[in-house]
């Protein structure tokens, strides 16, 4: 996940993460820009990634690009959603979601 932000540009702030027992992970990686989040399921083969950000600094499909290549899921669903303030200008755009589901 911290690859993912450094590969996308993001301004990392802190990363926490939690080791369930028995099995799983859940951390979120805080970045200036928001934050990118993942939670595990490793008896089910399933992981769940957002990729939040805003501004035009970040490229989100840059940290998605570098998940889908480290995680190497066997099938995957990629939603984009604009959030926030839509109606200004490039330079003032407001967050972009992106959520992964990884099977």
């Amino acid at each position: 996940m911290v690859g993912a932000a450094k590969a996308a540009k993001c301004h990392i702030v802190d990363v926490v993460f939690h080791n369930f027992n028995p099995h799983g992970i859940s951390g979120v990686v805080v970045i200036a820009e928001s934050h990118l989040a993942i939670h595990t399921w490793p008896e089910y083969n399933f992981a769940s990634i957002d990729i939040y950000t805003c501004g035009d600094v970040v490229n989100p499909w840059k940290a998605y690009n570098y998940l889908l290549k480290h995680f190497k899921a066997k099938g995957v669903t990629a939603l984009e959603l604009k959030r926030g303030m839509l109606n200004v200008s490039h330079r003032q755009r407001g967050p972009q979601a992106l959520s992964l589901v990884n099977s």
